[in-house]
């Protein structure tokens, strides 16, 4: 078990260098950039130090809320290897299934011989465009149904915005999100087998989706962050800017469970709950009056878990009692 904890601890820093995580150097090198930007257009008198200060405020870094993120960042990543790791749904079963239920309806599988830059292009949107769709509707899920509220209140109980704030989750929703992931790679992949055979890759850069890395060097660092950056009225009817999703962390009851999209913006305008930046300029962080008291590490992780129970208990109480009538 020690090594376990040891090897997950001693693999944090290579989040630093791995083009698939959020705070990849140039991710946040980019985000710097953006933030440089906006500071030199908010700012007359401007100077390294200043800068150094806009970017790196005490007042959020230091923040009570940011230590918590920078905590849980270590210990979920200890609880994911030694709790549900060995049991996530794994994307090759579901590739397999996907496969096979293709066969069933339509026969044979077809292994197209099209261009291999067609193919390899039509993989990586398809990658792209169905994890953005998956993380909509679980992201949707969270919010939309009261017990896994409970659980995903715990990433909008924060009450400041780094960069770590993505980590910011409870151990239950990252499996989510895992089984997610295998899901949609899943059904990708068994769909590639299924049109074009076995030879199937995809455009990257540094190892990550081509539109992924794309979307990540645009500034996804400012989204949690407390630099306002829109992309203006236009393009953020088709993507998520960090100021959009800021609004989606606002304590304002009109702006909840708005722009719940990931990068495309898409999903928000089918679902009616897409909100632009110039829409909502002042905001503040957090849930406001709906604070599940989450100011302590213990509270993250226990409370959640009996909210969630008891989101739930009123069903069960329903059905109990339905059932003793039917047996009147």
């Amino acid at each position: 078990m020690f090594e376990t904890i040891w090897q997950s601890i001693s693999t944090l820093p290579g989040y630093l260098i791995d083009a698939n995580k959020r705070i990849f150097w140039l991710y946040l090198a980019s985000a710097a950039v953006m933030a440089a930007f906006v500071y030199c257009a908010t700012t007359q008198v401007r100077s390294f130090k200043g800068f150094w200060h806009f970017l790196f405020p005490r007042s959020v870094w230091l923040h009570e809320s940011a230590k918590q993120d920078y905590c849980l960042f270590i210990i979920n990543r200890i609880i994911k290897a030694l709790t549900f790791t060995p049991i996530v749904l794994t994307m090759v079963p579901v590739a397999i299934g996907i496969s096979d239920f293709m066969e069933t309806l339509f026969g044979p599988s077809l292994h197209l011989q099209w261009s291999p830059l067609v193919v390899v292009g039509l993989f990586t949107l398809m990658l792209f465009l169905i994890d953005d769709l998956t993380r909509y509707l679980l992201h949707l899920a969270l919010h939309k149904v009261p017990c896994l509220w409970e659980i995903h209140k715990v990433h909008h109980s924060a009450k400041v915005l780094t960069p770590f704030t993505i980590y910011r989750s409870h151990p239950i929703e990252s499996y989510f999100y895992a089984c997610r992931m295998a899901l949609t790679q899943g059904i990708v992949v068994g769909l590639g087998y299924f049109f074009f055979g076995s030879a199937l890759s995809m455009f990257d850069i540094l190892g990550a989706n081509l539109f992924v890395f794309v979307f990540n060097v645009c500034g996804s660092n400012l989204r949690h962050s407390h630099i306002w950056f829109s992309w203006g009225d236009r393009l953020e009817g088709w993507f998520i800017s960090p100021a959009q999703h800021q609004i989606h962390h606002s304590n304002n009851p009109k702006h909840f469970d708005m722009n719940i999209g990931s990068a495309l913006a898409i999903w928000d305008r089918l679902g009616g709950s897409l909100i632009k930046a110039s829409e909502a300029k002042s905001i503040s962080i957090g849930v406001g009056k709906y604070d599940a008291g989450h100011d302590f590490l213990w509270a993250i992780y226990y409370k959640p878990v009996v909210a969630c129970l008891k989101a739930c208990k009123p069903k069960f109480v329903m059905r109990k009692k339905y059932r003793d009538e039917e047996r009147r």
